[in-house]
């Protein structure tokens, strides 16, 4: 790539890959769970205790950021990387998710869209080359086209417009972005679950040429299993020197299936909105740390687990400082979610590099069907 960013395939098992993305500020190993820092945050987790569990980079937004506190503020404070004291890659999303499904008061024209804020309703403009200006000064190393996401179920009709639309949007991305070495800029594939439309924006993407490729327009409320159609056949249409970044998944299941599909980069609030509300993920499933039956448990909540929450803290604890609604609770849940998500993408690495994901996938979904109702 003449961005100064490069990615390169290591590995190959199936449809799976496994390689690095270079970028002047560090390499990503992929596949890659990005951990989501929506407003220059990872919610309950400080950035070094974030990095401990893996993370290679973080996720941004646009919308959250113009909104508050300014993307001119950021820029004039030195960039989002020492503004929130991450000096690793940041990826951020260009806001065309946030504005259809937070915002109030939306007209969409060619133009862009104006909206009134969902935090104070002070009217904004977004247009691809707006997306663009605030990304770079943002400073973000990876930059998303701006897009339109329709919600699912939608008509072949209404799909086909929006996906021409947000392929036209990607031109004017594209030329907004202009040349910029040392970054990235990815166009994202919409369509909804047509194939036809999908293959139609996969071709407009590869014509205007990108240095990375997103798939969008998922889990919007189509289901795994209609997802997971996409996927069969979705990430084959985009050219495979490129990374394929799958936007706001998902679920452990999720992943794996996506990983096996050809899914380099994936995100999702998930970890990190469950440990607030007192979920945790393990290899076997799901615990719900409120439950009665932890208060007495004197066990961590997974004894192969090797972050600070498991090798420090009782199943009782966490009970007791979650139902006293004391902080603790929210960061040791957080901080035990992304170290098994990231322990979760270095398996995944490992047994595509060995040749063996599928046997890591069959013991994976196997661990996580059956459960073992004494650890949970």
């Amino acid at each position: 790539m003449a961005t100064g960013i490069s990615f390169t395939l290591h590995a190959t098992d199936g449809r799976a890959r496994t390689g690095v993305i270079s970028t002047p500020r560090g390499e990503i190993r992929t596949p890659a769970f990005m951990p989501v820092g929506t407003a220059a945050t990872v919610k309950a987790m400080l950035p070094e205790s974030v990095r401990a569990t893996g993370a290679d980079v973080l996720l941004g937004n646009t919308y959250h950021l113009m909104l508050r506190p300014g993307a001119e503020r950021i820029a004039g404070l030195g960039g989002l990387h020492g503004f929130m004291n991450w000096e690793r890659p940041i990826l951020t999303d260009s806001g065309g998710f946030q504005v259809m499904s937070l915002s109030s008061l939306r007209k969409m024209t060619e133009e862009g869209v104006t909206f009134s804020s969902h935090i104070d309703g002070s009217k904004h403009m977004l247009s691809p080359e707006r997306s663009m200006e605030i990304q770079k000064l943002l400073g973000s190393d990876i930059v998303m086209c701006f897009d339109e996401c329709p919600a699912l179920p939608a008509n072949d009709e209404a799909l086909a417009k929006s996906m021409r639309m947000s392929m036209r949007w990607a031109q004017r991305s594209r030329d907004a972005f202009g040349d910029r070495p040392g970054h990235a800029l990815f166009g994202i594939m919409q369509g909804g679950v047509n194939r036809e439309l999908r293959a139609e924006s996969a071709a407009a993407l590869r014509g205007i040429g990108f240095d990375g490729y997103a798939i969008g327009g998922l889990a919007v409320g189509e289901g795994q299993e209609a997802m997971f159609g996409v996927l069969d056949y979705a990430p084959g249409l985009l050219p495979e020197d490129r990374p394929r970044y799958l936007m706001g998944v998902g679920k452990p299941d999720d992943i794996v299936g996506a990983v096996e599909r050809g899914v380099d980069m994936m995100d999702c609030v998930l970890p990190t909105r469950s440990g607030r509300t007192g979920q945790a993920w393990t290899r076997w499933g799901q615990v719900n740390i409120k439950n009665a039956r932890h208060q007495d448990d004197p066990r961590p909540l997974d004894e192969d687990c090797t972050c600070p929450c498991c090798t420090g803290y009782s199943r009782a604890y966490l009970h007791h400082v979650f139902k006293s609604q004391e902080i603790i609770a929210s960061m040791l849940l957080t901080w035990h979610n992304l170290h098994y998500f990231q322990e979760l993408m270095q398996s995944l690495r490992e047994a595509i590099a060995a040749g063996r994901l599928s046997a890591f996938a069959g013991v994976f979904r196997d661990m996580q069907a059956r459960g073992d109702i004494e650890v949970l």
